[in-house]
């Protein structure tokens, strides 16, 4: 069991960004959580919002929303948060709503990312503002304990879209309304809301509840990282044990996990790997799987 994680952390060393040997750091080492947010202030711009490829797939240096979401789920992994950061950052994303004019709702990114290396998924519909990555974000600031009035403008448009019973159209959105139900305050009323987007899991595109389906996705571990995370009892024991016993077999000869799409480089085909890498490890230590010795 222990060769599994060796192996994953010589992977992250030899290949890995900065920002997830940090997190690496912090999440198995007990190194303090200001080392994962020294390694994003290089990710940041004068306008508050992130850049730099924080999100690999996209190889542009401007302000992205999802490059903040990038970020804002790195402080939540660490257990840190910057206040002055990360409400800079949530003054990029009002500026960017009220811009869009869309109740608080951003979009992934903007068409200035036509003008950089991007993966081939990222097109035309990342340009619309919704619930992702807005769920997302909402989401991890109430996990940060970090109030904006964005925050609270974006939260209205996620309740509103998802009282209004449309369906959730693809897995990163339903993941992305999922975080936002995690950790909203309304507790009864985000429990109803996720069971009812449960009782459609089997028609989510992407969601690999049997991990033998081939093709790109995400499995139940993305929603339920660890045995105690709110939403493990939306999936069963088997579909969990599935998903880890392929995680376990999976790692690939030089210690990371491979990927299920194509980035644009190899440069972020590596930082892809670290990214999936360090998740991976965090999946199996958290149920067990392995126990990390140094």
């Amino acid at each position: 069991m222990e060769d599994t994680f060796a192996a994953g952390d010589r992977f992250l060393l030899n290949q890995a960004r900065l920002l997830e040997r940090r997190l690496f750091a912090t999440c198995f080492l007990g190194a303090p959580g200001s080392g994962v947010v020294e390694a994003l202030r290089g990710y940041q711009n004068e306008d508050g919002g992130f850049g730099q490829a924080l999100e690999p797939d996209t190889r542009c240096p401007a302000s992205l929303p999802v490059y903040v979401e990038t970020a804002f789920q790195a402080l939540a992994a660490a257990g840190v948060v910057d206040r002055p950061m990360v409400l800079s950052a949530c003054d990029f994303l009002a500026r960017t709503a009220a811009e869009a004019n869309t109740k608080g709702a951003v979009p992934l990114a903007f068409p200035l990312i036509e003008s950089f290396p991007r993966a081939a998924h990222w097109t035309e519909w990342t340009y619309e503002p919704a619930l992702n990555p807005t769920a997302g974000l909402v989401g991890l600031l109430y996990k940060l304990a970090v109030e904006h009035p964005w925050r609270e403008q974006a939260a209205g448009y996620c309740w509103e879209v998802l009282d209004s019973g449309a369906p959730l159209e693809g897995v990163h959105t339903v993941l992305e309304a999922l975080v936002f139900l995690e950790y909203a305050p309304e507790g009864d009323r985000a429990d109803d809301c996720a069971m009812r987007i449960a009782s459609h899991f089997g028609e989510v595109e992407g969601l690999l509840l049997d991990p033998a389906t081939p093709g790109y996705g995400l499995s139940p571990l993305h929603f339920a990282p660890t045995p105690t995370s709110r939403w493990r009892k939306l999936f069963t024991g088997a579909q969990i044990a599935a998903a880890l016993d392929n995680l376990q077999h999976t790692q690939q000869p030089d210690g990371g996990w491979p990927l299920n799409w194509d980035p644009p480089s190899e440069a972020a085909a590596l930082e892809w790997r670290g990214v999936v890498t360090l998740e991976s490890l965090r999946f199996l230590v958290s149920y067990g799987r392995i126990v990390p010795e140094f």
